[in-house]
């Protein structure tokens, strides 16, 4: 690990009230006492407290700005090294210029990510801990944030650790009786390896299952609004986000490319994405925008698709019924403000069994109803984020699913009537890949790509 000392502004660039530049490394205080000038110098004063003085400029020796500097020793910090944190006025020219000032006393530049990771290299934090921060910092609703702070607090960690914990104890008892046979330790028969390998799947399966809902809440749900033109998608985007985000007129094919936004329904966020309306057409920019819209349906985890209430069904209404069948999605009817002219026993028929909600979205009427299908859909009034721990992280997933593989070889692998000092093999396998999880044992070049997606100076 590098032992130079780094420094980056962590608060975002702009204008605003304050701004903070943190500096940590063994020269932390040293470098910032050269730029800093207060009735003591930031040597002398006691770890943890506020200092107040001015940034100078360490060539012209002229005043950049007012501040409060706030000093931590090691090991009591966040990276368990020094850090200095100075608070400037949150304006981009003293906020720079104080940066320069340090980086020219000796500090280098942080990489994104690197204070995090000097926090996890230095064991104040696991992996699956460090991975919680950037989660608590992209958290857009409360239940994402609840999420990523448990997990920040340990919660995943002490499950892992307590089952790698486990398959020590039984690698520990297969080694005695494989390794040592005159020694009188307890046998480790095959029914005892059973029924432990199978408390370890358990275990892991029961991580698992929550994979699909951490996932929504720490992701959200990838939402495609579909339909033909005019028929009230933009609308329903405007309903949603509160916001006239999308254009809405009388025209058909208004929207022209693939609009994004996030929306909270019932703490999970949606992320909503207005399609162009799906037809044929010969203008050029519409038929890209088109071709767009179908490429996020197939990677939508659902699909609302709008009907008009004030018109029949056409071919292209029918195609995307079938379509959207086979799919996660509800049928939106919508416009219910004005004559009906569409026949809602064909849409049932050629909707199967998707629901069907009614809507008149000019009069502001069922949005509430969109809203409660959505969370029946997904089961979001069953997610609790006190009722236990949830796996939300692709890379978790994935190497939970690998250590589950493994445990079930070792059950495979007893049932075949295989050596033990085999079926530990496969036991040693699921050990490791649990450590994976939390940064056990993992490789630096993934350690590197993690920290990478870091934003600057955290």
């Amino acid at each position: 690990m590098d032992t130079d000392t780094i420094a980056a502004i962590s608060t975002p660039m702009g204008e605003g009230g304050i701004a903070v530049i943190r500096v940590s490394g063994p020269e932390a205080v040293s470098i910032a006492d050269k730029i800093y000038k207060g009735k003591k110098s930031l040597a002398s004063v006691p770890s943890h407290t506020v200092n107040y003085g001015f940034i100078i400029d360490p060539e012209s020796k002229e005043r950049i700005d007012e501040v409060l500097v706030t000093v931590m020793r090691a090991p009591r910090t966040f990276t368990r090294e020094d850090v200095v944190e100075i608070s400037c006025h949150g304006g981009m020219i003293p906020v720079e210029r104080t940066l320069e000032a340090l980086l020219a006393t000796g500090a280098r530049l942080a990489e994104p990510g690197e204070f995090t990771k000097r926090a996890f290299l230095n064991g104040r934090i696991d992996l699956s801990q460090a991975e919680a921060v950037m989660d608590l910092i992209r958290a857009k609703t409360d239940r994402a944030a609840k999420m990523a702070l448990g997990q920040h607090e340990g919660r995943l960690s002490r499950m892992i650790n307590r089952l790698r914990n486990e398959i020590l104890e039984v690698l520990a008892h297969l080694a005695v009786n494989v390794d040592y046979p005159e020694y009188d330790a307890e046998e480790m028969t095959a029914k005892l390896l059973r029924e432990r390998a199978q408390e370890i799947e358990r275990e892991i399966e029961r991580l698992l299952s929550t994979a699909r809902q951490g996932k929504i809440i720490r992701e959200g749900i990838h939402t495609a609004i579909v339909g033909r033109p005019n028929v009230g998608k933009s609308s329903l985007m405007n309903a949603l986000t509160q916001e006239n985000k999308a254009i809405v007129t009388d025209i058909p094919g208004t929207t022209r490319d693939v609009i994004e936004e996030y929306v909270n329904v019932r703490g999970i966020p949606l992320r909503l994405l207005d399609t162009a309306g799906i037809r044929e057409t010969e203008d050029v920019v519409e038929r890209i925008g088109v071709e767009r819209s179908r490429q996020a349906l197939e990677q939508a985890d659902l699909i609302l698709l709008v009907l008009n209430y004030a018109e029949p069904l056409n071919e292209e209404d029918r195609r995307l019924l079938q379509w959207v069948r086979n799919h996660t999605a509800l049928v939106i009817v919508n416009k219910t403000d004005l004559p009906r002219k569409l026949d809602l026993d064909q849409v049932r028929e050629l909707s199967g069994d998707l629901p069907i909600i009614t809507t008149s979205l000019k009069e502001e009427r069922g949005i509430e109803d969109l809203e409660e299908a959505i969370s029946r859909l997904f089961k979001l009034g069953k997610v609790d984020m006190a009722d236990g721990t949830y796996v939300s992280n692709a890379r978790h997933i994935h190497l939970l699913k690998k250590a589950l593989e493994s445990v079930r070889e070792v059950l495979n692998g007893i049932d075949a009537g295989m050596p033990l000092d085999m079926v530990e093999i496969d036991l040693k396998n699921a050990w490791q890949f649990l450590g994976e999880v939390i940064g056990d044992a993992v490789a630096e070049d993934l350690i590197d790509q993690i920290f990478s997606q870091f934003c600057l100076g955290k």
